[in-house]
């Protein structure tokens, strides 16, 4: 039995696909693909108990700066103070 029949938000059906998730600790980041049912009707995703908990893990070791067992893939960037246009701000 999946974990979900329909969509709480608007009752769509829901389907398992991997979809791509940011997670955020401190100033840290981490890409993933994990498994999900999204909703067909309004793209809600909805995640077992399981995978929430993995997530704040994740988050927790991020925040402590506990890298072991993440792995690097490059560095991120957002635009300096002096961005020309003002609409566009750094998100640190």
């Amino acid at each position: 039995m999946r974990p979900f029949e329909k969509c709480p938000v608007c009752g769509g059906e829901v389907e398992t696909k991997q979809v791509e998730k940011l997670l955020r600790g401190g100033r840290n980041t981490v890409s993933m693909k994990v498994a999900a049912e999204v909703c067909l009707h309004c793209g809600e995703r909805l995640y077992t108990e399981d995978v929430v908990k993995s997530f704040e893990e994740i988050r927790g070791k991020l925040r402590k700066q506990e890298f072991s067992c993440l792995k690097m893939l490059g560095q991120s960037f957002t635009v300096a103070e002096n961005w020309p246009n003002k609409a566009i701000r750094p998100t640190v």
